[in-house]
């Protein structure tokens, strides 16, 4: 749930280094992109002789190329202020330096620029949207550049197409707030920290998925920077195999500047979390199995049990959001978990997105690690989720993990329904239609605070994904899609999308990067030449 001759600096570049640079976190709204880009020249640096012959080289060579005042270097309050914005604390690695661009003419300049001077220096450049990505890496460097996309924010409205142009460095809270108050709904993240730019590009679920398909089968338009400099859309008439790519393929292509979402009429939504106590596990993960096998039957409503541990409480509760997406109470889809006595605290009601995505955040400020397994919607999977869960916290206990931590498994129906609306708009890479039964996305989550316990944790995140698929294959209920916006760095979601759809994106990689600019000088993200081998077509469908 987290990115990126002139031979001497001008005067005004030098002078620059000590302009403030607003936080995009605290502007009151976007820059335009019209009024505040700089154009796209580039610059020939065969005879430049950098300063700082490392990532320092690359830093400079952007302040050549007249970005100097984009440009947040360690030491800044604002450079910190950036870094401590990544949500996870694994993610806060110290770039060389951050470049904040303020419109897609500037996003071109960047990467044309990095990319000409790469011949001279490595240049290597992480991207980031939201900062949500929990390994370190993912969408930040520590040895090169940040290109920071914060200030691509905006949300506006186009009633003339009944689309909404989004910028990636948007997060989904600031999304709905807008469109709230125009009474405009999109299927979009479902916690409001999340930037709008990876969810999108990861798949993304949606509390509209089941009416509406993944949230990336929900983009319009996509405007892409390419790494020769050009700006494209993308859409079903313009570029229309890249289009398909992007819905699921990661970063492997270009920078996304703007995504235009299908917008529809706002209504009301019935929502909210019911917490329950640990004893009454066997009765909810009964009424999560049956509300996925019954889903499909009312696609209106969503369903997620998350089962937390935490350190500090020494107790495991139960905590189901509940969304219907219709100004109805209490709906007959969510009879059977209602009827389950006992429940701690309630926060159900009519309401609308902007309020039901605050309810799924998960607090800042530790490290994290998610991983994630899809099976098939099987009660004994469920059974031993939770009794690894259960033992998983009693291994935690013993160790020698100190500070507070927290262990949570979270359950998600996947039913065919959301892949046969992704077909009906075109299709996406994830792949989802190859299977004709109702699956479970299952994620497990990992807090803890002490940097010197990262490899610990990471240990117990890979142990408990390794015994839980290793009963799943035991019984015949393993399935191969791995969610990438879940996934960890140890994991391969684009060999689990399908041989079709993983050469679908190898090729489009090809096409429209052929400098593999995104395959080399940006490490983050899934990289289509490091995955793999796909796994069949077929597989998962017995």
């Amino acid at each position: 749930m987290h990115s990126f001759g002139v031979l001497v600096l001008a005067a005004a570049a030098s002078a620059s280094l000590e302009a403030k640079v607003l936080d995009p976190e605290q502007s009151s709204g976007a820059v335009s992109a019209s009024s505040q880009d700089s154009g796209t020249s580039g610059h020939d640096y065969v005879n430049y002789t950098p300063q700082n012959a490392t990532s320092g080289f690359c830093c400079e060579v952007l302040e050549v190329a007249g970005l100097g005042d984009r440009m947040l270097y360690p030491g800044q309050q604002v450079y910190n202020e950036r870094v401590q914005s990544y949500w996870s604390e694994v993610a806060q690695l110290n770039s060389t330096c951050i470049i904040q661009p303020h419109g897609p003419n500037e996003v071109a300049k960047i990467v044309t620029t990095l990319a000409q001077a790469n011949s001279t220096y490595p240049c290597k450049f992480a991207v980031r949207s939201g900062g949500h990505i929990t390994w370190a890496g993912g969408s930040n460097i520590e040895d090169g550049v940040v290109v920071d996309l914060g200030f691509l924010n905006s949300t506006v409205y186009h009633a003339e197409n009944s689309t909404a142009a989004v910028g990636p460095g948007a997060r989904w809270a600031s999304v709905y707030n807008t469109l709230d108050a125009q009474n405009i709904a999109v299927g979009g993240g479902r916690a409001g920290t999340v930037g709008v730019g990876g969810l999108l590009l990861g798949g993304g679920n949606s509390f509209y998925a089941g009416r509406k398909g993944m949230a990336c089968d929900n983009v319009a338009n996509f405007q892409v920077v390419l790494s020769s400099g050009d700006i494209i859309d993308a859409n079903n008439k313009t570029h229309p195999d890249l289009f398909k790519a992007l819905k699921g393929g990661n970063n492997n292509f270009g920078i996304v500047t703007r995504f235009d979402l299908l917008a529809f009429e706002a209504t009301q939504l019935w929502g909210g979390a019911v917490v329950y106590p640990n004893d009454t596990t066997p009765a909810q993960l009964k009424a999560l199995k049956n509300f996925g096998d019954k889903i499909e039957s009312d696609p209106y409503g969503s369903a997620i049990g998350i089962w937390q541990y935490t350190s500090q409480t020494d107790a495991t509760i139960i905590l189901n959001a509940y969304d219907y997406t219709k100004a109805e109470v209490a709906p007959a889809a969510y009879d059977e978990f209602l009827a389950i006595p006992g429940n701690i605290s309630s926060s159900m009601r009519l309401t609308n997105m902007s309020s039901l995505t605050e309810e799924l955040e998960q607090p800042a400020g530790y490290r994290d690690e998610f991983i994630t397994l899809t099976f098939k919607n099987d009660i004994r999977m469920f059974e031993k989720a939770i009794e690894l869960h259960n033992h998983y916290v009693e291994i935690i206990k013993a160790s020698e993990a100190t500070g507070n931590w927290t262990l949570q498994d979270m359950f998600q129906p996947l039913p065919t329904l959301f892949a046969k609306h992704s077909v009906e708009k075109g299709g996406n890479m994830m792949g989802l239609d190859r299977f004709n039964e109702t699956l479970v996305l299952w994620q497990t989550y990992l807090a803890w605070q002490e940097s010197s316990q990262d490899e610990l944790f990471e240990s117990f995140g890979d142990s408990f994904i390794k015994d839980l698929k290793e009963y799943a294959v035991s019984i015949g209920a393993d399935n191969p899609f791995v969610y990438l916006d879940y996934a960890y760095k140890t994991q391969d979601p684009l060999a689990s999308y399908g041989k079709k759809n993983y050469e679908h994106i190898k090729a489009m990689a090809e096409k429209y990067d052929p400098l593999r600019v995104f395959q080399t000088m940006v490490p983050g993200g899934f990289k289509i030449s490091k995955a793999g081998p796909p796994v069949d077509d077929e597989e998962g469908q017995r």
